[in-house]
């Protein structure tokens, strides 16, 4: 990516279901990453109208459409990369010695973010249908400063 982006919006696992408050609350993104189970390849066209799109495959992305998606993606932008991988256990490299400033995941469903080392790992959780009594959430991370920072966005149940 040529520009750095001020803002990156994160989502994940939205199993074919791209809700109204996700898109109105990915607005304003200069990029959005998908960390996977996307569900429909409609989703990935409605994303890219809201700004440049990065998205990898989840266990769940299966058919035609999904066999295009990447295991994994890399996001270069400035002195500053990102790596995208659905889950976390499959990970097989260590991101501070590859020089990652942050590893986007997803398949669990519970949001969280933490930091290890000089990496941020980031899973947006879920902005698909509900499952389990987990909220349904997706990211905003600010990296126009460094440290980065992580907003999450909570979405209305249906």
């Amino acid at each position: 990516m040529k520009e750095i982006p001020r803002i990156v919006g994160v989502i994940a696992d939205t199993h074919g279901l791209l809700r109204p408050e996700a898109t109105q609350a990915l607005q304003g993104s200069d990029l959005i990453i998908h960390a996977g189970d996307v569900g429909n390849p409609d989703i990935i066209a409605r994303l890219k109208t809201i700004a440049p799109l990065f998205v990898v495959r989840g266990n769940i992305d299966s058919g035609a459409w999904a066999n295009d998606l990447p295991a994994n993606e890399v996001v270069q932008f400035g002195h500053s990369s990102i790596y995208i991988i659905h889950d976390l256990h499959d990970l097989t490299l260590d991101p501070e010695a590859a020089d990652f400033s942050a590893v986007i995941t997803g398949h669990t469903h519970r949001a969280h973010e933490y930091r290890k080392g000089k990496v941020l790992f980031l899973n947006p959780g879920s902005a698909g249908p509900k499952r389990f009594d987990l909220p349904i959430t997706l990211a905003r991370m600010h990296i126009e400063k460094e440290p980065w920072s992580v907003e999450f966005v909570r979405l209305a149940a249906p």
